[in-house]
């Protein structure tokens, strides 16, 4: 790389040394195992990214991380060498082995890197010895630093100070770490949500960027996307950074209208942080959408799970009603709910909650059904047709409501010869009107 594209970095990289209980935790012996292995073959290792990010925020890291300047190759033949068992080779190409130490505990080791070609979403990359240069190809400042095992942290583009300040920016020009891969657009939005202490002090040149960049999207999978969204709409400022998202142009690249209704997901927002009522990322989206194409288009964009999709068609179809405050209507629409009853309880309590019913939504939540006593081999001796046999099963199951879920199946089952009785004089009777016309 030439130097004149280096953006400005520190002449020596560290920058301070920890020495706390929390650093120590992470060393387990498996751990330990590795960094010494590592010692013994002259390689350097180092954590690097996220986790030394949430170390220096005083949050223990889920997920440890770890660079070095050991190529694959070389990774391969030490850990063979020492009878290192190796699963998962599907990231050597990108230069990561991963080793499992006393068959405990896996550990991820990257090869030093840089990109040398990018599409917006996968990257060709060329080993390296240097530091400084793999930490210039990560996507922000604050995820570029680097620990070693003696605690001392590394930090070439400022993302030392830029942690202390709660400032969120791309590691050098902002333009090219997005064009490297277009998503991480909605990584910049996720870990703002994370590091900063107020709502809207994004950098100027970050959001320009992402404004002239946004069209990059188009070539990001849904699944990218929504997995990056949904943590958004989960995290701190998700209403203002969903509005950000939006202001940026994103709506024509995630599935959503030209109009999404703003001042809905607005009101519905407030209303449940204002309660401390906390919905899934879903619902948010699904209060922008107009109507049940809506909720398939962002789905055929964004390949939402069955269960959020079907969240999201049955919060459309009631977006409109006044919920009512029977609980027995709820209770008629669970027992004849065609799938899974579990998701039917979620859908509904996740509906009275949008729209401020927050006590019903309770009452749904700790609703106790029991199971219904009839079952379609009990009928068998009385109906003969599969379409008659639903109808039939329907109607019981509204007699038993009625009688608040206190029937027997035998009470039931002697309802079976009126209801079919009433059944089929309604059908003679539509038979004669067709015939008479």
């Amino acid at each position: 790389m030439k130097e004149e594209l280096m953006p400005r970095s520190r002449s020596d990289p560290v920058v301070k040394k920890l020495d706390n209980p929390l650093f120590h935790s992470i060393f387990t012996p498996e751990l330990n195992t590795l960094a010494q292995l590592f010692r013994k073959y002259n390689y350097q290792l180092k954590l690097a990214g996220g986790a030394v990010r949430d170390i220096l925020m005083d949050i223990k890291p889920a997920d440890l991380d770890f660079a070095t300047d050991a190529t694959p190759e070389e990774m391969k033949i030490m850990f063979e060498k020492e009878n290192i068992r190796m699963i998962n080779n599907k990231g050597e190409k990108h230069g990561t082995i991963t080793s499992r130490i006393n068959d405990k505990e896996n550990f991820e080791v990257t090869t030093l890197r840089i990109d040398t070609h990018t599409d917006g979403r996968h990257a060709k990359v060329k080993f390296t010895k240097d530091w400084k240069l793999d930490a210039l190809r990560r996507d922000l400042t604050i995820n570029s630093m680097f620990l070693d095992f003696e605690g001392r942290i590394y930090d070439y583009f400022f993302g030392y100070d830029d942690l202390q300040k709660r400032r969120v920016v791309f590691v050098g020009n902002p333009t090219c770490r997005i064009k490297e891969d277009y998503l991480r657009i909605f990584r910049y939005f996720r870990f703002y949500g994370r590091i900063a202490e107020q709502p809207d002090i994004h950098d100027e040149s970050t959001i320009i960027a992402i404004k002239e960049n946004i069209h990059g999207l188009e070539g990001i999978s849904g699944e990218r996307i929504w997995n990056e969204w949904s943590k958004i709409l989960s995290g701190n400022y998700a209403k203002e950074l969903t509005l950000k998202l939006l202001e940026c142009g994103i709506t024509r690249y995630v599935g959503l209208s030209e109009n999404p209704n703003i001042k809905n997901f607005e009101i519905v927002y407030d209303t449940s942080k204002k309660n401390n009522i906390s919905l899934q990322p879903i619902t948010y989206l699904a209060t922008m959408l107009k109507d049940e194409n809506e909720v398939l288009q962002l789905h055929n964009r964004l390949k939402l799970s069955a269960y959020e999709r079907d969240l999201a068609l049955f919060l459309v179809r009631y977006k409109e009603d006044k919920p009512s405050v029977n609980l027995k209507f709820w209770k008629r629409i669970l027992i004849h709910w065609k799938g899974n009853v579990v998701n039917a309880r979620s859908y509904i309590c996740e509906l009275l909650n949008s729209k401020q019913y927050f006590s019903l939504a309770k009452d749904v939540e700790k609703l106790v059904i029991p199971r219904f006593p009839v079952s379609g081999d009990m009928l068998k001796q009385y109906v003969r047709k599969g379409k008659m046999m639903g109808i039939v099963i329907k109607e019981l199951k509204d007699i038993w409501l009625d009688k608040d879920f206190q029937t027997n199946a035998e009470e039931l089952l002697q309802e079976v010869p009126r209801i079919i009785s009433e059944l089929e004089d309604k059908k003679l009777e539509k038979d004669n009107m067709f015939l008479s016309k």
